[in-house]
């Protein structure tokens, strides 16, 4: 038998008597438990100090809709992921029109300009038509309502819906999305409760 054959020889013998352990199986981890917090296990923070302390940060002012025509005020919005391209905003849970966004299954953040404020208030109001006089198209992916003179705009379909204390957290996978061509670049900004835009440096 030449080295080549004993070589061959040798490696099936090792084969045969070299056995793999079975690879141990990965527990899962245990899921948390989901509750409510109980009356005594919140802090001690004042209502109003809390409002105050977090208005400073400064945040920028979208409305988000959904079709045909809902649509409310939000500036807790924030991209989320960039694979898959989510996005998340916050709504409260006594929203009278997050129920008709839900229905939709879609809906588009508009991203407001500096000189919107006063559409931003419009949409703040509960009850009120909030469309009269308002100019939009439909967003191409959703049909939602994009409102007309936005900094931006985000066209997206509801992914998932968290709990968050007295608020839900909704996630959107992102489907189109684009800038205003008729707006000025600058955003609104919202900040220690009132409107604002950015300084020239």
């Amino acid at each position: 038998m030449g080295q080549a054959g004993m070589a061959e020889a040798a490696v099936r013998y090792l084969r045969s008597t070299t056995r793999t352990p079975a690879p141990r199986p990965v527990e899962p981890l245990p899921r948390p438990e989901l509750r409510c917090v109980g009356e005594d296990e919140r802090a001690p923070l004042d209502r109003q100090e809390f409002r105050r302390v977090l208005g400073h940060f400064a945040t920028g002012v979208t409305i988000v809709t959904a079709p045909p025509a809902a649509g409310f005020a939000c500036q807790s919005f924030s991209s989320l992921s960039l694979d898959p391209p989510l996005v998340a905003f916050m709504v409260g849970r006594t929203s009278t029109t997050w129920p008709r966004i839900a229905r939709a299954g879609v809906f588009c953040v508009n991203v407001l300009a500096a000189d919107q404020a006063e559409l931003c208030r419009s949409f703040a109001v509960s009850g009120a038509d909030k469309f009269t006089g308002v100019a939009y198209d439909a967003a191409p992916a959703s049909g939602s309502p994009r409102l007309s003179g936005t900094v931006a705009w985000i066209d997206c379909a509801i992914h998932a819906v968290h709990t968050g204390g007295d608020h839900l957290i909704v996630v959107g996978r992102v489907n189109a999305l684009g800038t205003g061509t008729d707006a000025p670049a600058e955003p609104l900004l919202f900040h220690r409760g009132r409107f604002g835009r950015l300084a020239e440096g």
